[in-house]
């Protein structure tokens, strides 16, 4: 993605405070024919990334605060990831992709391109391809894990930032976070 920022500059910024509606349509008015900006993620209701073309995303966070966003943020990036300015590298992260071992899932996972349930591994490869210039539907793809009855979320890695994403979306849930082993021992008791 590095690489696709050097050969293809843009720019990401967090909107607090706008919907999905709003900002698809400011997006569509503030791009261009040679510049695009689209909405890259929707994290939780009221906070929405958007990525792009930095003179079209400039124009979108300014027409974000016109129509009442509480906050629209530059973040420090000089890529423009799950946008069309990642196509430069589309090929390359294809290969990489078709390159790793994936197995049919023994479970459904949903996919944040289309937040649904994927069951095979042509499904996965091609979800886990359309990443790099799709949106993160992450509140779709948890409202879809929701409406199945999923109420308890794990999350590895070194913070809680998708836990606490999943508790704005629905305050009821149960979270865990995995980040070193004293998390896994609390796990198991």
């Amino acid at each position: 993605m590095k690489r696709a920022g050097e050969l293809n500059p843009g720019g990401m910024a967090a909107i607090l405070g706008g919907d999905i509606p709003m900002l698809d349509k400011l997006c569509a008015e503030s791009s261009t024919a040679d510049e695009i900006v689209q909405i890259a993620n929707d994290n939780c209701p009221g906070q929405v990334v958007i990525s792009g073309h930095k003179p079209a995303l400039e124009r979108a966070m300014e027409g974000a605060k016109a129509a009442g966003a509480k906050r629209a943020r530059a973040l420090p990036v000089s890529i423009a990831a799950h946008s069309p300015l990642m196509d430069s590298i589309q090929k390359e992260w294809d290969a990489a992709v078709d390159a790793c071992a994936i197995e049919n899932p023994a479970i459904p996972v949903i996919g944040n391109v289309h937040a649904r349930p994927m069951l095979t591994t042509d499904e996965l490869r091609a979800d886990i391809k359309a990443q790099m210039q799709s949106r993160v539907r992450w509140t779709e793809s948890v409202q879809a894990m929701l409406a199945n009855g999923i109420q308890t979320y794990v999350e590895a890695g070194s913070g809680t930032v998708l836990l606490g994403l999943i508790k704005r979306i629905d305050s009821s849930v149960t979270g865990f976070a995995l980040g070193n082993p004293q998390d896994f021992a609390a796990l198991e008791s």
